[in-house]
């Protein structure tokens, strides 16, 4: 966990969220500024700074997101859904613990940004 990261005091219980899903490796909330109807985020308990800092080792952590971010678009009703990753705070990453983004619930534009 890192000290001033945002989202490790989320996992920590520190800053309350809208919980989707939660174990020992995965958290999953809803985004508190949500750019669709449906906007949730899933997060590795592991504090992983952004996608560029993945390491061999992660490699099954990161297809569980998406394993988890797939089951709760299910649960959450949406079939079409768009993932995110942000690497950089160019590409428009704001917290720098890695998380996923998941959109759905309406038609999605692209180019994004």
């Amino acid at each position: 966990m890192a000290e001033d990261c945002l989202f490790c005091k989320i996992i920590q219980g520190d800053i309350p969220s809208d919980k989707l899903y939660e174990d020992d490796e995965v958290l999953a909330f809803r985004d508190i500024a949500p750019a669709a109807p449906v906007h949730f985020l899933v997060i590795p308990k592991k504090h992983i700074s952004g996608p560029s800092a993945v390491a061999e080792e992660d490699e099954q952590l990161m297809g569980k997101l998406i394993r988890i971010g797939n089951q709760i678009a299910e649960k959450e009703g949406i079939e079409q859904y768009r993932l995110v990753f942000n690497n950089g705070a160019e590409a428009g990453q704001t917290v720098f613990h890695i998380h996923m983004h998941v959109l759905g619930g309406r038609s999605l534009n692209w180019p994004p940004g």
